[in-house]
């Protein structure tokens, strides 16, 4: 395979890849709390003599678009919403994890959970449990629970430093592996509401045809430098030939 067609195949390894990170963000545009991504793109060069320079194209990583996404009220008194870059800490099996989905519930001892079964964490790191006959819960900005015999608890909030460091996690969750949380000094929560995804539909399939015509292109490409190929190959055989 010649150099242009090593080019090409490099291109179309980075939009197949980038065609995935489009499909995910469609597939997630109801998750509440989802944030999109986009492939970061950059230039690798290769010197394969003193006279010869190629540029390859490599993915870098990705990039998440931090936009809040639109607020919906639910009405739900465990949906909060959150204003602000904070996220939810919530226990699981496997460690702790955050996130901005906040469609909550009560498991059958009482405590606070995500739609997974995860506990969601109290501003001291505890699980929160709602006494039975607590009646109608009122949630404030600040997180504080209390229910008909007065305060129970109150949901916490972090932020962190550099939140594109967190590593996205299985269920809409996000690992903070390099990231120290911090006391949410920021943001607040909005209770009998949800923050909706930031997927922008219109503008996800726009780039996903995009790549695909980028892709045929890419495509159409390989096949000329092929056919070119095997016309030469013939040209010199049948001269040796004559």
């Amino acid at each position: 395979m010649e150099n242009p067609s090593y080019i090409a195949l490099s291109k179309q390894t980075a939009l197949q890849r980038q065609m995935s990170v489009i499909a995910n963000n469609l597939a997630n545009m109801n998750t509440s709390g989802y944030k999109a991504e986009r492939m970061v793109f950059r230039e690798y060069v290769s010197k394969p003599s003193q006279t010869e320079t190629l540029s390859f194209v490599q993915d870098f990583g990705l990039a998440r678009d931090l936009t809040e996404g639109t607020t919906t009220v639910t009405s739900n008194t465990l949906d909060l919403a959150i204003s602000g870059p904070g996220y939810f800490s919530v226990e699981t099996e496997n460690g702790e994890r955050y996130t901005r989905h906040g469609r909550f519930q009560l498991n059958e001892t009482g405590q606070l959970v995500t739609g997974q079964g995860d506990i969601v964490l109290s501003n001291n790191g505890a699980p929160i449990t709602v006494p039975p006959g607590s009646g109608a819960l009122t949630i404030g900005s600040d997180g504080s629970i209390d229910g008909v015999n007065g305060f129970i608890g109150r949901i916490g909030l972090v932020e962190f430093e550099n939140e594109r460091n967190l590593k996205r996690a299985e269920n809409n969750l996000y690992e903070a592996k390099d990231e120290r949380p911090d006391p949410a000094a920021r943001s607040s929560m909005l209770q009998g509401s949800l923050e909706a995804s930031n997927v922008q539909p219109i503008l996800e399939m726009t780039r996903m045809i995009q790549v695909h015509r980028s892709y045929r292109a890419t495509q159409n490409f390989m096949k000329t430098e092929h056919d070119k190929i095997l016309r030469a190959i013939n040209t010199i055989g049948r001269t040796q030939q004559g």
